[in-house]
């Protein structure tokens, strides 16, 4: 089976993000049974990518972030026949307050792993993608994550608290190994900052598959490095939220892991 055209599916993307997320404050939203928010925009992009997926491409299968768990459930067992798995508003509390740091996120799963990513900023008008083993770009620019020529207490770092152990949590309060720290609320937009070089670490306690799955490609494809806090790899074809944390490039990463006690990767 060959992929998807990437330029196919980017287009649907972008064209569709232009239309219904025009940066806008006081949209109404709701409450999801798990705290989280979900407005009329996160519904209506999901709604028209997966019709325009479908269209174009009728054999595989689709995993959105606003389905039930069951549909949830049901379309990963189509994996080895290609699934499109789509968070249609990343970073939903932000688009919600009027803040620019949000996304679309599209990414091709199939076999072991994910194949093919799209993030799309609609805000400052920035499409990342990869393709695996091909490399990634930004607005078709390749993107190489630059050389971290810093050394851990001199980096940047987007650091999710909320998520993290408690203990983490404290040894990073006390005692940070860099020189600061951000959090900005949508996670594929994270991964990507990342891969571009705006920050040199990262770490999350828990984020779901349409979460990371586009963004943990375009890292990889962009030369840097990522595990989860058990030190296996972040990417899971599952439902339960994976801990992540990353770097710019194998140095940076090996300082990021052992500080963060984490085991190498097998």
């Amino acid at each position: 089976m060959t992929l998807p055209e990437l330029a196919r599916a980017r287009d649907i993307v972008v064209d569709i993000a232009c239309q219904e997320l025009p940066h806008r404050c006081h949209i109404t939203r709701h409450h999801k049974a798990d705290g989280s928010i979900v407005t009329e925009a996160d519904l209506v992009v999901q709604r028209r990518i997966r019709a325009a997926l479908r269209e174009e491409w009728p054999e595989h299968g689709f995993l959105g972030e606003e389905m039930d768990r069951a549909e949830q459930e049901q379309a990963l067992q189509n994996l080895d026949q290609g699934l499109w798995c789509l968070d249609p508003l990343d970073g939903t509390n932000n688009f919600a307050s009027g803040i620019p740091y949000y996304a679309v996120s599209l990414a091709f799963l199939r076999g072991d792993g994910v194949q093919l990513a799209i993030v799309h900023d609609p805000s400052r008008e920035e499409c990342f993608t990869a393709v695996r083993g091909q490399g990634a770009w930004l607005n078709g620019q390749p993107l190489q994550a630059p050389h971290a020529t810093r050394r851990l207490r001199e980096t940047l770092a987007l650091v999710d608290f909320k998520r993290l152990p408690a203990d983490l949590v404290a040894r990073l309060a006390q005692r940070p190994p860099y020189a600061s720290q951000r959090s900005f609320g949508a996670v594929a937009l994270d991964w990507c900052w990342l891969a571009c070089g705006r920050v040199q670490l990262y770490l999350h306690g828990g984020q779901k598959l349409w979460d990371y799955a586009a963004g943990q490609l375009i890292l990889q494809e962009a030369g840097g490095r990522s595990v989860g806090l058990d030190g296996r790899p972040v990417y899971q074809a599952g439902l339960q939220p994976r801990s992540a944390i990353a770097a710019l490039d194998a140095e940076l990463f090996e300082a990021w892991r052992e500080w963060l006690g984490v085991p190498p990767s097998a």
